[in-house]
């Protein structure tokens, strides 16, 4: 019974042995003395190490590096994101103007004064978007 635990412990223990020479062997040799990272465009192709210690890696960063990436191209524009700041602050302030003097709100005081002057808003954008749509070319 001991004899078959000193031969399965001996077993055990060579594989373990192994390794630890291995990576006494692998801790010998240290990190490579130099690392060049490079970004590579169109056709480009990856440089060869210059010696024996030096690792050069390499990735494709598209067509050109003047190019903007193909997945940052033709976004649409109704999100928030891609609005400029003066479209935004104008949307708030319309939407927290309920209820204030010339809001055309029935709700607060002086919501009724702004009825018009929403009335002369909406008539000058729809004479704009139709001088838009005339002026398009089909």
């Amino acid at each position: 019974m001991i004899v078959r635990l000193l031969v399965a412990a001996a077993l055990l223990a060579g594989p373990a042995m192994a390794q630890d020479s291995k990576q006494s062997q692998d801790a010998s040799s240290g990190p490579p003395k130099r690392v060049r990272s490079i970004l590579l465009y169109g056709q480009e192709e990856c440089p060869k190490p210059q010696s024996e210690e030096e690792i050069v890696v390499c990735a494709n960063a598209g067509e050109s590096p003047y190019r903007i990436p193909k997945q940052f191209r033709n976004q649409p524009k109704e999100d928030a994101a891609s609005q400029a700041w003066t479209n935004r602050v104008e949307t708030v302030e319309e939407v927290n103007r309920a209820g204030l003097p010339n809001s055309c709100s029935p709700v607060g005081t002086g919501g009724q004064t702004g009825c018009t002057r929403a009335m002369i808003r909406q008539w000058y954008q729809e004479r704009l978007d139709q001088k838009a749509k005339a002026s398009q070319v089909p």
